[in-house]
């Protein structure tokens, strides 16, 4: 899989499906800014790390594969699930990241310069994310070639 931006299959959601990511996430701000209120920013941070976008995202990503194999006279409920599975793959990669840009960023933030280490903090998710990303798609070259050498 090569990593790209694809603009005419963005054309293909509606303004409601923007919508209800944006809503979403906006709840889901709000509450953590009344728990940082009750119980402080410490705990109010864990629930801030709460997937606020990728439950709307996922949904909306299995209901345009299922929609698109209906179109072509199939059913596309298994491919609209493995689309799904592939972005919570991308996810969870993405989250190996942002755990170094938390940890960077608790550490240095009181004591440096905040735009420094907001920088770095992002550079190194960059890296982290694109390296378990790589790992993972050398695994299943390597998965792929012991499977062809066995039979």
């Amino acid at each position: 899989m090569r990593i790209g931006l694809d603009v005419p299959s963005m054309q293909h959601f509606r303004w409601r499906d923007y919508a209800v990511r944006f809503v979403f996430g906006g709840i889901v701000t709000a509450l953590a800014g009344l728990i940082a209120r009750r119980y402080g920013p410490g705990v109010a941070g864990l629930f801030l790390a709460f997937p606020a976008i990728f439950p709307a995202g996922a949904t909306l990503i299995e209901k345009q594969e299922r929609e698109k194999k209906r179109r072509a006279g199939f059913d596309g409920t298994s491919r609209g699930r493995a689309a799904a599975g592939i972005d919570a793959v991308g996810a969870a990669m993405g989250t190996l990241g942002l755990i170094a840009f938390a940890i960077l960023v608790w550490r240095f933030l009181p004591s440096h310069s905040s735009p420094a280490i907001l920088t770095i903090a992002g550079l190194a998710w960059l890296a982290i994310s694109v390296l378990a990303w790589r790992i993972r798609k050398a695994m299943k070259k390597l998965k792929a070639a012991r499977r062809r050498k066995v039979t």
